[in-house]
């Protein structure tokens, strides 16, 4: 069995290789073409320029990953919302890979522009970076297939209690789980160990091997491992929705040119095309915001 390697924003693990789905072939985003009204809240050099640097946390199906090797072209909808969204502006991106736990403090250095890695909006993440959400998606948990120990579905901490949970690296599991870790007390239980894993591959496989009893996770990442045989995962459930959006720089000026880019592509009908091309149609949002604050 191949393993996804590569570390990956809110990571959701993900099989690649044998059992894996086939990579969807519908192209929503060829057709999409420059919005002068969207490219006009540009800064003027950017327009001049014609480039943004992205960097991009690849390895996790549906949202970006590499199914036919790192030398071909990624895929995933991440991937296609920032192409459309560049199409729309006029642009052409210099995407750079990078581990997840990298792409928020590179952004705030000046390495790139823009990142996009399922970074979900929190508030401590606002502090020190702006969001143009895209889709809602969130926290969620699986465990190994057959594994009946948490029922149906994990719907309160306490449910982890006396178990160890696997988590990616600097995600926004692991400042959950650390704000929350005296839930197991309060209730008279065993605490809760977490192990953070830098990469995806890595946390499936501690799950295989009775490394770790539950992960925690994107929910959209979740649900696609746990629909791919290989992975021999269960899905159970939604805990915490979050806005996902690109993220920048705080005060970055680009992102209004953004947010109108990704409400173009909802009013012209090709961002619902590509939710629906990666299987994501029940993480849409109606209409694109800027630093929303963390959902309740």
């Amino acid at each position: 069995m191949a393993l996804t390697g590569c570390g990956s924003g809110d990571p959701g693990t993900a099989v690649a290789g044998a059992g894996a789905r086939p990579v969807p072939t519908d192209d929503p985003v060829s057709a999409v073409h420059r919005v002068d009204s969207a490219a006009a809240l540009l800064p003027a050099a950017v327009r001049a320029s014609g480039t943004l640097r992205i960097g991009t946390s690849t390895g996790t199906p549906p949202s970006a990953y590499y199914p036919n090797g790192t030398d071909r072209k990624p895929e995933g909808q991440d991937i296609d919302v920032a192409d459309a969204v560049a199409r729309v502006l006029g642009l052409r991106l210099e995407r750079q890979d990078a581990s997840f736990e990298t792409i928020l403090p590179a952004l705030r250095s000046g390495k790139y522009d823009v990142g996009t890695g399922n970074f979900g909006v929190t508030t401590e993440r606002l502090k020190s970076i702006d969001f143009v959400t895209y889709v809602d998606d969130g926290q969620g948990f699986a465990a190994r297939r057959g594994d009946t120990s948490f029922g149906d579905r994990v719907t309160d901490l306490v449910q982890l209690c006396g178990r160890t949970v696997g988590i990616g690296a600097g995600t926004t599991f692991e400042a959950t789980l650390s704000a929350r870790k005296d839930v197991c007390a309060q209730a008279g239980k065993k605490p809760y160990e977490v192990k953070a894993y830098a990469e995806n591959g890595a946390t499936l496989t501690a799950l295989q091997q009775g490394r770790i009893d539950v992960i925690m996770s994107t929910i959209n990442g979740l649900r696609y491992q746990a629909a791919q045989p290989a992975a021999r995962t269960a899905f159970l459930g939604e805990f915490h929705r979050l806005d996902v959006g690109f993220a920048f720089p705080k005060g970055s000026p680009l992102t209004k040119a953004f947010q109108a880019a990704v409400n173009e592509l909802i009013r012209n009908g090709t961002y619902r095309r590509i939710l629906k091309k990666w299987g994501t149609e029940a993480s849409a949002i109606d209409t694109s915001r800027i630093s929303p604050p963390e959902h309740p």
